[in-house]
């Protein structure tokens, strides 16, 4: 019962951590580069939640203009560090995906085997 109830109490943790083995298994599995873009934008949501699990605490306040030193108060640093994350996350998949579109313009495929086979012909025929 006692198993249980740890599962329970941080589900938010097991939740963090499978959602990042599932964005580290399609970026290092998946040969298409949308999907491991994908992958990454999963990892990120994962370390977001995280972030959050660990900023929660159980019947806590915002620290705004309270002294009461009997008070349990949230920790807003995590907060501030998912915004921040949020931006590098969205950042990443904006750049990815513009330099994603120029590969497949340049080199017709976004297939990570094919790009390694059309590069090696490139440098063999230089």
């Amino acid at each position: 019962m006692q198993i249980i109830q740890a599962f329970v109490d941080h589900i938010n943790f097991i939740g963090a951590v499978a959602l990042f083995l599932i964005g580290l298994h399609t970026v290092v599995t998946k040969k298409n580069l949308i999907k491991r873009i994908m992958g990454l934008n999963i990892m990120g949501t994962s370390i977001f939640l995280f972030l959050v699990a660990i900023g929660n605490v159980t019947g806590g306040v915002p620290p705004i203009l309270q002294q009461d030193p009997n008070v349990n108060y949230i920790n807003p640093i995590p907060s501030v560090l998912i915004l921040t994350g949020i931006v590098v996350v969205v950042s990443m998949t904006v750049y990815s995906l513009s330099l994603t579109i120029k590969i497949y313009e340049m080199y017709g495929t976004i297939n990570q085997d094919e790009l390694t086979y059309l590069i090696r012909e490139e440098e063999i025929h230089d």
